[in-house]
């Protein structure tokens, strides 16, 4: 039975992807050890792991994660209040599928996409 997933994402740098995710989304570090090349970052009730690909062509990656929350505007508010850039094509709205959604890139160009039902 499934009870759980949790992303692995690619990273060319770990202290950047780090900083970025704690410092502006508000996640915090979860590995008992620092593992080189590894990156387990947790908020509320989810994961996300990095690995370390240091030839990553950031413009050319396809990493994507959607990420289901019960509060999306004050995700959203909150990522506007710490400058996270909302990605042109994925600002706040409500999709013919019946969420309201937003998305930003990473770093690395990790599209991460926050969804609500409606």
């Amino acid at each position: 039975m499934l009870i759980d997933v949790n992303p692995k994402l690619p990273m060319r740098n770990k202290s950047l992807t780090k900083c970025f995710y704690i410092e502006k989304l508000g996640f915090h570090d979860i590995g008992i050890a620092d593992f080189e090349g590894y990156l387990m970052l947790a908020k509320d009730d989810i994961q996300i792991h990095f690995f370390e690909f240091k030839d990553l062509i950031a413009e050319k990656n396809y990493g994507q994660v959607y990420i289901r929350t019960n509060a999306i505007y004050e995700l959203y508010q909150k990522f506007i209040k710490n400058k996270v850039q909302i990605h042109p094509n994925g600002t706040l709205e409500i999709k013919p599928w019946r969420q309201m959604e937003f998305s930003i890139l990473d770093p690395d160009y990790n599209l991460i996409t926050f969804g609500q039902s409606i």
